[in-house]
């Protein structure tokens, strides 16, 4: 099968990758439409070691299943993090921190920039036939905006400043906006102005972001200028939520955290179910971030499209 394939941080195209096998109480994916995310990028650059099939974002059809054999023929996304369900983590309800968790185009599991994949049928959910590809395919990522609500309650009366407006935080943006809290984004391109004041969400140039305002502030950049902004936008005993991965590591002043009192959470994977219901109902409509579309074997120079400052999404398409 075609394949996008990553080793020592360089990225190939392959038509003779071997097909994988659904190991017991997994499903076989024919993957029809996958999307290029900033932690595939990050991944390239050497943030976390890996070689195999990288892609995490995708929406495709069920192609073999054999202890669900009703279920071929059905259009799903999935969830990335493929569990044991017995350890200590998966016990205590958090089994995106299992301990013997695979994580799909991450972490010893193959991914979604290939013609096939293989998920356990529990992270399979089906897409309503309202949902378009275009847009099922931002249920992931729709997913890890949502988390931010899963681990802190957003109240109509907070201040709440999102760092950095490309491709996570539009969706992070378009969430919070239904909470009804004074929500403003940092936003660097024309651009990404545009889609945001097409929803009425106010947007602010970075030299112009007021200090020690919000009361929680959210890092969508992926760099260590934008945790520096954050970090001077928030006021004292606010919340900084990370929701971007750094290769390597950054410098930070611990002791002004602790004289503020500021409280850091990190934010990744979130819940797929309520992702999907917010596109079935049409709360969220993130095809205005498509920026670009290519076929599997132009995936290449997809990627260097998507690494373009201030690109959006770029999507691959397979046969």
């Amino acid at each position: 099968m075609e394949a996008l394939w990553l080793e020592n941080n360089e990225l190939s195209y392959r038509n003779n990758a071997s097909i994988p096998q659904p190991l017991p109480g997994e499903a076989l994916v024919r993957v029809r439409l996958a999307g290029i995310c900033a932690t595939d990028l990050e991944l390239i650059k050497g943030y976390y070691p890996y070689t195999g099939i990288l892609g995490h974002e995708f929406v495709g059809e069920i192609v073999q299943a054999q202890d669900a054999p009703e279920r071929i023929g059905q259009r799903v996304v999935g969830e990335i993090n493929a569990t044991c369900g017995a350890c200590d983590r998966c016990l205590a309800g958090q089994p995106t921190h299992c301990e013997q968790r695979t994580v799909l185009g991450i972490l010893n599991r193959d991914g979604a920039f290939a013609e096939y994949l293989c998920l356990p049928l529990k992270n399979l959910l089906p897409v309503a036939a309202s949902i378009s590809d275009e847009m099922a395919v931002f249920t992931e990522p729709l997913a890890a905006a949502l988390e931010i609500q899963e681990q802190l309650t957003i109240h109509p009366s907070d201040h709440v400043l999102i760092v950095g407006a490309g491709r996570l935080g539009q969706l992070i943006a378009q969430t919070l906006a239904l909470t009804g809290c004074h929500l403003q984004v940092v936003a660097r391109h024309d651009k990404q102005r545009q889609l945001l004041a097409a929803r009425q969400i106010a947007w602010l140039d970075e030299n112009t972001v007021p200090r020690h305002t919000f009361n929680i502030v959210i890092e969508a950049t992926g760099s260590s200028g934008g945790f520096t902004q954050a970090r001077q936008a928030v006021q004292p005993r606010g919340t900084i939520i990370l929701k971007s991965t750094y290769k390597g590591l950054m410098s930070v002043n611990f002791a002004a955290l602790v004289i503020d009192e500021i409280t850091l959470m990190g934010s990744r994977c979130g819940p797929f179910a309520p992702a999907l219901r917010l596109l079935e109902n049409r709360l969220i409509d993130p095809t205005s971030l498509i920026e670009a579309d290519f076929p599997l074997q132009k995936g290449l120079q997809a990627f260097e499209y998507a690494t373009q400052q201030g690109t959006l999404k770029i999507l691959l398409h397979l046969n």
